[in-house]
């Protein structure tokens, strides 16, 4: 472990490491989804209450699981920054923000969809709901901080207290259908209990979700990259790099 944190030190490192993974990922994304979408849209029999409108699933769950992951790796990279001061980390902590925040924003619009045929209605102040919105303002207020000071230690530290601070929030949005009355239906998947859909339903939805979190992992590895392009730009290695590609 802290060989690997040691080499986390070296932005030239990662940026060497995440070239031969990104390809496996962009093509991971691309498979699942299609493959996801097309098996879950297409195929997958429809609920026998909610009909068709179920299918929205496919979409609302990858997305609301990605915005809490995103939220704790958040919270994990900046301790890692907070600790051992590796500029890595707080890179990609900057370069997950705004995805993570398009995420939370995509789970409370396609649940504010699938709201209408189920509960009547696009919007109530239930505590799920309720705390996946807190989430989006969070991760508003987490790329704000990092625009909001002229020292970039200064913003990131500041972002990096916020999301250590924030992550609070996702035991209460996982266990708020269990703590309050709520509307929200219980958790699709859990670890230890029984999946509450026939195998033909869940089966496409664990592979959107694994589609999900592949693209998550292409967009942030492409963005750290240009990140630490822009961020070294005066070292050596960076000017060879750019003298080797004209």
């Amino acid at each position: 472990m802290w060989a690997f944190i040691n080499k986390l030190r070296s932005p030239k490192w990662f940026y060497a490491i995440s070239e031969r993974l990104l390809p496996w990922f962009w093509v991971a994304a691309a498979a699942l989804i299609l493959v996801g979408s097309v098996w879950g849209l297409a195929f997958a029999p429809a609920d026998y209450q909610q009909g068709n409108s179920f299918r929205i699933i496919y979409v609302h769950v990858p997305a609301a699981f990605l915005a809490q992951s995103i939220f704790v790796s958040m919270a994990v990279c900046g301790l890692v920054y907070m600790v051992w001061k590796i500029k890595v980390a707080d890179m990609v902590a900057a370069m997950m923000a705004p995805l993570g925040a398009a995420m939370t924003f995509i789970s409370l619009f396609s649940g504010a969809v699938w709201g209408v045929p189920t509960w009547g209605t696009w919007w109530m102040w239930d505590a799920r709901l309720t705390s996946m919105l807190i989430l989006f303002f969070l991760y508003l207020g987490v790329i704000a901080l990092r625009g909001a000071f002229a020292s970039r230690d200064s913003a990131s530290r500041a972002a990096s207290v916020l999301a250590m601070v924030g992550v609070i929030n996702i035991p209460i949005i996982k266990y708020s259908v269990d703590w309050w009355y709520t509307l929200h239906q219980p958790a699709t998947f859990t670890v230890t209990g029984r999946v509450g859909m026939p195998m033909e339903m869940w089966v496409p939805l664990l592979i959107m979700v694994l589609g999900f979190y592949s693209f998550f992992i292409a967009v942030t590895l492409m963005r750290t990259r240009s990140e630490i392009l822009r961020r070294e730009s005066n070292k050596r290695w960076v000017r060879d790099l750019a003298g080797g590609e004209r």
